[in-house]
């Protein structure tokens, strides 16, 4: 019975570990995906034409609407995949973002959050599995 116990133990512990694996190899793998943008996209200023109104029971966010023009000079639009509460921007707000030399659908803002927050979110989940789960299956090894 024990034995079963002490192997239910290193089972959970090690799905821990290598989910934090996961986790953390899609974190960086975003990351890369990042910089690469960073790299070789195509910097620009978008202007925010409007703020989209969120309704909840914990009340409103604002999500903005940009609108850029692409290397051939067409004009795009981008809605964030962020919305607060109060508004981040208001209208008529400038803002640095970047964008795909080949798919001007793949933009994002030039800040941190509208950089990073994909990596940073994962990475903060996957480092107490990666913690938990490392130091039980060393202590159990040792």
């Amino acid at each position: 019975m024990a034995a079963k116990r002490y192997t239910m133990w290193i089972l959970l512990y090690g799905f821990f570990f290598v989910l934090g694996l996961i986790l953390a190899s899609v974190a960086a793998q975003q990351y890369q995906k990042t910089q690469k943008l960073l790299e070789e996209g195509i910097r620009t200023t978008a202007v925010v034409t409007s703020l989209l109104t969120n309704s909840d029971s914990d009340g409103n966010t604002y999500t903005p609407v940009f609108e850029f023009k692409d290397r051939s000079n067409t004009t795009q639009t981008y809605k964030s995949p962020i919305s607060s509460s109060p508004p981040a921007y208001r209208v008529g707000d400038k803002v640095k973002i970047v964008y795909d030399r080949s798919d001007s659908t793949n933009v994002k803002t030039v800040n941190f959050w509208g950089l990073y927050r994909v990596s940073v979110i994962l990475f903060m989940i996957a480092s107490p599995l990666l913690v938990i789960g490392g130091s039980y299956l060393l202590y159990t090894y040792r």
